[in-house]
C-alpha cells in the first residue's frame, strides 16, 4: 500500500471517471457517459482469456491474462459475486461492494485509481481493456474478502469466499462541513465479539486515534486566516486481515493546510478478538528470540538499497507500525522518518515462515 503521491488521495471523489470505461454486461451505468478515457487508462497489450470460477464452477464472464497478471472485469464482481455496483454522476465515480470492503474507482490523468473505505490503495490500479473496466485479481484477494487461486498456464482462476472472523465491521464517519475546511474521517467500529469488554477496547482504541486527529484539525481550522487557501482533512481505513481470531487494519489521516503538499499520517492496528489487546510484533513473533534482530538487519539493508534514504535508521523504535496479510507481516515507516517525501510510506514484507522458521503460527499464543 505504498503511496507514491499525496495528490492521489486529495479530493478523491472529484476524480474524473472516464466515459470510455464501459462496464459491459447488461449495459448498466453507460447512459450519459460520452467522454473518451484518458491516455493513462488506455491499455493495448497482448492478452489471453482466463476462465473465472466461483467455488470451482465456471461463470459466464472471463478475465484477461496480461503481463503475468490476471485482470477481472468489474461486472464479474457484480454478476458472479453479488457485489452492489453503482455510479455517482455528480463525482463521476464507480462504487463496488459494501461494508468494510467498499471499493471506489476513479479515472484520473495518472490512472484509474482505487480506494477502499476512502483509503487509497497505492499498489493497484484499474485498467481499461477491450473497452471494459478491469481490476487486478490480487486486489480482490487482498481486500475484498475472497481467496483467489489461479493456474495461469491453464487459463483459470477460482475465487472462494474467505472464512473470516464472525464479526461485523461498520464504517463510522466524523464529518464537519466547515467553509473552506471540510473534515471527513472514516473509521471502523466492530461488533459481534464474544466479549463486550474486548469489543469496547478495540473500538475505543481506533476511535480515540481518529478523534485525536479530528481535534488537531479543528484547532488548525480555528486559526485559519480568511485569505488562506482552502484546508482539507480526510481519513479512511482498510482491513488487511480478519481471520484466526485476529483483526488487522490500517488507517490514514490526511491534512492539507497550505504549502506545496499536504501530509498523511498512518496508523496500524492488530487486535486479538479474544481480549481486545492491541498486538505488537513481539506478541506474534516472540517465539523466535531473534525476530527483532532479523527485522532490523533486513530493514537496514533494504532502506539503504532503496532510493530516497535519508539515513538515521538504527533499529525499530516501535512495534506498532505493521499490519498483517495472509501469511505475511508488513512493516512501514512514516513519511520523512528515514526516506524522502516522494518515496511515500516505505514498506517491508516478512513472511510468517521467515520470522518463525520452525513453522509455528504467530497466533499460537493467542488461543
Amino acid at each position: 500500500m505504498n503511496m507514491n503521491s499525496q495528490k492521489y488521495i486529495r479530493r478523491w471523489g472529484a476524480g474524473m471517471l472516464a466515459a470510455g470505461i464501459l462496464l459491459g454486461g447488461t449495459g448498466i451505468l453507460q447512459a450519459g457517459i460520452t467522454e473518451a478515457a484518458p491516455a493513462a487508462a488506455q491499455v493495448k497489450a497482448k492478452s489471453s482469456s482466463v476462465v473465472l470460477k466461483v467455488n470451482g464452477k465456471s461463470t459466464a464472464q472471463t478475465g484477461l491474462l496480461q503481463e503475468g497478471k490476471v485482470w477481472v472485469p468489474v461486472t464479474f464482481l457484480r454478476d458472479a459475486l453479488g457485489m452492489p455496483l453503482s455510479y455517482d454522476k455528480a463525482v463521476k465515480t464507480y462504487t463496488i461492494g459494501s461494508g468494510a470492503a467498499q471499493m471506489k474507482l476513479a479515472n484520473m490523468d495518472y490512472g484509474i485509481m482505487i480506494s477502499v473505505n476512502n483509503y487509497y490503495i497505492g499498489e493497484y490500479q484499474g485498467k481499461q481493456l477491450n473497452n471494459r473496466l478491469y481490476v487486478p485479481s490480487q486486489l480482490i484477494n487482498d481486500y475484498l474478502g475472497y481467496k483467489v487461486d489461479g493456474n495461469t498456464a491453464a487459463g483459470q482462476l477460482n475465487l472462494t469466499k474467505r472464512t473470516q472472523n464472525a464479526i461485523t465491521i461498520k464504517t463510522v464517519s466524523y464529518v464537519k462541513d466547515h467553509k473552506d475546511a471540510p473534515v471527513r474521517l472514516d473509521y471502523p467500529q466492530v461488533s459481534g465479539l464474544a466479549s463486550a469488554e474486548a469489543e469496547k477496547a478495540i473500538n475505543d482504541t481506533i476511535k480515540q486515534t481518529v478523534l485525536s486527529f479530528a481535534k488537531s484539525a479543528e484547532d488548525q481550522i480555528t486559526k485559519k486566516a480568511k485569505d488562506d487557501r482552502p484546508y482539507e482533512f480526510e481519513g479512511g481505513y482498510v482491513v488487511t486481515y480478519n481471520q484466526d481470531g485476529v483483526l488487522s487494519l490500517v488507517t490514514n489521516q490526511y491534512e492539507y493546510t497550505g504549502g506545496a503538499h499536504g501530509m498523511t499520517y498512518r496508523n496500524a492496528f492488530t487486535f486479538s478478538l479474544k481480549d481486545g489487546k492491541r498486538l505488537l510484533l513481539g506478541d506474534l513473533f516472540g517465539a523466535n528470540p531473534n525476530y527483532k534482530k532479523q527485522l532490523n538487519a533486513k530493514l537496514t539493508k533494504e532502506l539503504k538499497a532503496n532510493g530516497g534514504y535519508l539515513g538515521g535508521f538504527n533499529g525499530l523504535n516501535t512495534e506498532k507500525y505493521f499490519y498483517l496479510k495472509e501469511g505475511k507481516a508488513v512493516l512501514f515507516f512514516q513519511l520523512y522518518d528515514y526516506t524522502a517525501y516522494a518515496e511515500g510510506f516505505p514498506e517491508f514484507t516478512f513472511s510468517f515462515k521467515e520470522l518463525l522458521p520452525d513453522g509455528s503460527s504467530p497466533f499460537a499464543a493467542l488461543k
